[in-house]
């Protein structure tokens, strides 16, 4: 509910400074040019609800793009078929992830943040930092420039792939136990729940939406470049915590997921439409469109304070509960 509001004051706010926010092809814009940071935060989602992290989506996806863009380019391979070996790449970049931290026992973060500099320097020596592939056929730029029943052609990808893992996350004992994972990992294992590979489906399945993501970016802008990507990890993160996932894990939606993402596309859309508002000085406008980031981190650690003062709060009631201060006497007989 605050979410649904916060989105509302956002739609209130850049609609009356330029009264061209709601117009349809602004509103297409906002989802078109989101799409791929709403993936990566679907695919965040059991990962964090885990009690993990996965920082190295972005560089996933900029790996990605330029292995699909050296298949179409360079072995002329047809580019949907490239797309699902860009998907599998991610896969496997996710599996990586996966067994670093089931059978090694690492830490997620130091895992995913190492991989996070792996992919993404294995993609700049590919591409040596300055080369990019282009020259895409229409019919697959089309996948990320076109409309389909009057709406962005990816934003229906997109409505499939949340449908899947919100059945996945909602509707399934394998998904359920995601949350079980993150409450405590050690009492799921007692409950017979295979935490190793469950975990482990986690970070595969967000490589692999990360591989998905890059081929839609790729399609979006009809180039491969190795800094595709870069921050997107930042903002799914962010888009997640804003939906209510705890980042300890163990509780979230994924349509929490989704109003998190929606609130900071609609953010993020404002202000760099900003300079258009006539009655703001050029200036002011472009420190605006600046601060675009700065709000980004600033609703990302208010959103991790918020939910480590709900968890603290919680405990603390837990335990008035199971030892009260002043137990009540038992009468005499």
């Amino acid at each position: 509910m605050v979410l649904l509001l916060v989105i509302v004051l956002e739609v209130i706010l850049f609609n009356s400074l330029g009264r061209r926010f709601l117009s349809g092809g602004n509103i297409s814009n906002v989802f078109r040019h989101s799409v791929e940071i709403g993936l990566l935060a679907l695919a965040m989602t059991p990962v964090i609800l885990t009690g993990g992290i996965d920082l190295s989506v972005g560089s996933m996806m900029g790996l990605s793009a330029v292995l699909f863009g050296m298949m179409v380019n360079s072995f002329g391979v047809d580019p949907w078929l490239a797309g699902l070996a860009a998907i599998g790449f991610g896969a496997l970049g996710g599996g990586l992830n996966a067994l670093l931290i089931t059978r090694l026992n690492l830490p997620p973060l130091i895992v995913t943040l190492g991989t996070f500099s792996l992919f993404r320097g294995l993609a700049e020596a590919l591409t040596k930092g300055a080369e990019s592939y282009s020259a895409f056929p229409k019919s697959f730029l089309a996948l990320g420039n076109s409309d389909v029943a009057g709406l962005p052609a990816q934003i229906w990808v997109f409505l499939m792939v949340a449908a899947g893992i919100w059945l996945l996350v909602h509707r399934t004992t394998f998904g359920r136990s995601f949350r079980a994972i993150g409450y405590s990992a050690e009492g799921a294992c007692y409950a017979g729940i295979p935490v190793a590979r469950n975990t482990s489906l986690a970070y595969i399945i967000a490589g692999a939406v990360a591989g998905l993501a890059a081929v839609i970016l790729v399609a979006r802008l009809g180039e491969a470049r190795a800094n595709a990507g870069i921050g997107y990890e930042l903002l799914a993160v962010t888009a997640v915590v804003l939906g209510g996932v705890s980042i300890f894990g163990g509780s979230g939606t994924v349509s929490g997921t989704l109003l998190g993402w929606v609130s900071l596309a609609m953010l993020n859309n404002g202000l760099t439409r900003i300079s258009d508002y006539r009655i703001m000085d050029q200036t002011v406008a472009s420190v605006a469109r600046e601060l675009s980031g700065l709000l980004t981190g600033l609703l990302l650690l208010a959103a991790l304070a918020i939910g480590a003062w709900t968890k603290n709060l919680a405990t603390r009631r837990a335990r008035g509960q199971s030892h009260p201060e002043n137990p009540p006497r038992s009468s005499p007989p």
